[in-house]
C-alpha cells in the first residue's frame, strides 16, 4: 500500500501531522507493506525568492492581529507540536518561498534519502535556529540527510532542475481536490485532510487494507487543523 502525503516545510500542521502519521503508522499490523511517499505543496508560491519574514510579523498582517495576539497563536500551535515530542521554536522562525527545498527533496527521492531530508528540514524550520532559506543551510542538510553536497549545490543552483516535478505534485494534489495540507492519500482511494490524531491514522491504514479493491477516492476523518492555499494555517482554540 501507498500513502502519499502533500505537504510543506513552512506548514506547522505538516509537521506535527508527519509525527502523528508516523505514530499511527507503527501501530498498524502491515506498517512494513507501507510505501509512504512525500509530495510537493507550497503555501506562498506568490512570494519571491529571497523574500523572507519573521512568522509573527507574517501572522499578524495576515490575520490583522497585533504582534502580541500572533505571538499567542503560534504559542498554541507550539503546544499541539510539544504534546507530540517536538521541539518549537515560537520566535525568530522566518518564513518565505519553499520552491528550492521542495526541489532539494525531489533530488533526494530520487537519491531515497526523501524523509531523512524531510525530517531534518522540519526540525531545522520549526525547533532550530537554522534558516531554510539559506542556501548553504539547505545543501549543509542534505549533507546530514546522505546526500552529496556538491550534487546538492548544483540543484539550488539550477532553477529548472526538479522544478518539473514539484510542479506535477501540485497539479495532482489539485486534481485530487486537495486545498490545505497536510493531505494524505492512501492508494489513491481514501483521502485523509489536516493534522488528525493517531488514531484516525491507524483506523484510515486499517480500512484502506481491508477495502483494497475499491476505486474512488473517499475522504475519512473528520475537520482536523491544516494550512490552506493561502497561506493560513488554522489554530486550534484548545
Amino acid at each position: 500500500m501507498r500513502v502519499e502525503i502533500w505537504s510543506d516545510i513552512a506548514c506547522p500542521w505538516c509537521y506535527i501531522g508527519k509525527a502523528r502519521f508516523e505514530k499511527g503508522l507503527a501501530e498498524f499490523a502491515h506498517r512494513d507493506e507501507v510505501e509512504v511517499v512525500h509530495r510537493s505543496f507550497e503555501l506562498d508560491p506568490s512570494r519571491a525568492k529571497g523574500d523572507t519574514a519573521l512568522v509573527i510579523d507574517m501572522l499578524a498582517e495576515k490575520y490583522g492581529r497585533s504582534r502580541e495576539e500572533a505571538a499567542a497563536m503560534e504559542a498554541n500551535v507550539a503546544a499541539n507540536a510539544q504534546s507530540e515530542g517536538l521541539g518549537y521554536r515560537t520566535e525568530g522562525r522566518d518564513h518565505g518561498n519553499t520552491f528550492d527545498i521542495h526541489r532539494l527533496l525531489h533530488l533526494a527521492k530520487a537519491r531515497g534519502r526523501q524523509d531523512e531530508l524531510l525530517t531534518l528540514a522540519y526540525r531545522a524550520n520549526f525547533a532550530e535556529e537554522r534558516s531554510v532559506f539559506d542556501a548553504e543551510v539547505l545543501v549543509a542538510l542534505a549533507e546530514e540527510a546522505g546526500l552529496d553536497a556538491d550534487e546538492a549545490r548544483a540543484v539550488l543552483a539550477d532553477p529548472e532542475a526538479y522544478a518539473d516535478d514539484v510542479r506535477t505534485d501540485e497539479r495532482e494534489a489539485a486534481e485530487l481536490g486537495a486545498n490545505a495540507v497536510p493531505f494524505f492519500v492512501l492508494d489513491r482511494r481514501y483521502g485523509i485532510s489536516g493534522g488528525q490524531p493517531s488514531e484516525v491514522f491507524v483506523q484510515a491504514l486499517e480500512q484502506a487494507w481491508r477495502d483494497r479493491p475499491a476505486t474512488a477516492l473517499t475522504t475519512v476523518g473528520g475537520d482536523a487543523a491544516a494550512c490552506d492555499t493561502d497561506g493560513a494555517c488554522e489554530v486550534p482554540q484548545n
